[in-house]
């Protein structure tokens, strides 16, 4: 019985795969040089119940363990096999908020993360999930004719990359301000249009809108409120000091008149 396992074992060595509950491993290999194998551990998206995740339900595949090494490209390669991929995304975390996401501006976001990752993986029906469960390896991320960079060239690419296009960044910023002066504008109307509009109990709101802007106080104008403020309380110490003066001779005074009163 002993010598039956042992030998299953040895035919079967996916089957000894250590992975995570719930999740299935899919071993993967940089190229066909490599001897051992990597892994990665995939399961089938679940937003938490009572939320609205931003992933489709039943077509968005959640995966693992991810090297540095595995591009959104080459991911979407591996898995084509498997069914038409809609889309893939690599972050740095899971999703724990499922709100809806802005869109990623090719140049104004952070660097991807250097390490590893996970990714969410869209299909475009719902067996290609199915069939990546099922997926068997190892599969090769780097091949002849979809060679994964590695190395000085890697580095020469991602300097080349880093290196944004004058005109591409020109339209992206220019369609950026215009969306957003029309965010202002709207903004704007809305405040003007309930602005003196008393609501259901009879409040009025009022907004800022019209007021000067404030400018910030430079170190110019700083000095000059100091010297303001210290000129104030000079005078105002002088009054004090006046007034004492003037109670302290009323009081010697008195003591004058009382005691001529008594002569």
């Amino acid at each position: 019985m002993v010598a039956r396992r042992r030998k299953r074992a040895a035919r079967h060595p996916e089957d000894c795969i250590p992975s995570p509950l719930g999740y299935a491993a899919i071993p993967i290999k940089f190229s066909e040089k490599q001897q051992a194998s990597h892994y990665l551990y995939v399961r089938a998206h679940d937003a938490r119940q009572g939320t609205k995740s931003t992933w489709p339900q039943k077509r968005t595949l959640f995966v693992l363990n991810v090297p540095p090494y595995c591009t959104e490209e080459s991911l979407s390669r591996l898995l084509s096999s498997c069914g038409l991929v809609q889309s893939v995304e690599l972050q740095e975390k899971p999703d724990l908020a499922e709100s809806p996401k802005e869109s990623r501006s090719k140049f104004f976001h952070p660097k991807p993360v250097p390490g590893f990752q996970v990714a969410y993986v869209v299909f475009q029906k719902p067996s290609g999930v199915s069939a990546a469960l099922a997926l068997k390896g190892p599969l090769l991320v780097s091949t002849e004719s979809h060679p994964v960079k590695s190395g000085i060239h890697k580095w020469i690419s991602d300097y080349a990359d880093s290196v944004p296009d004058p005109e591409a960044l020109r339209v992206e910023v220019d369609t950026f301000m215009e969306a957003y002066d029309q965010k202002i504008a709207e903004e704007e109307a809305k405040a003007k249009e309930e602005e003196g509009v008393p609501d259901e109990e009879g409040w009025v709101k009022v907004t800022r809108r019209g007021r000067r802007p404030v400018l910030p106080r430079t170190e110019a104008a700083s000095l000059r409120v100091l010297e303001r403020e210290r000129r104030k309380r000079t005078r105002k110490e002088l009054l004090n000091f006046y007034a004492w003066q003037h109670r302290e001779s009323s009081a010697a005074a008195q003591e004058v008149r009382g005691g001529q009163a008594e002569d």
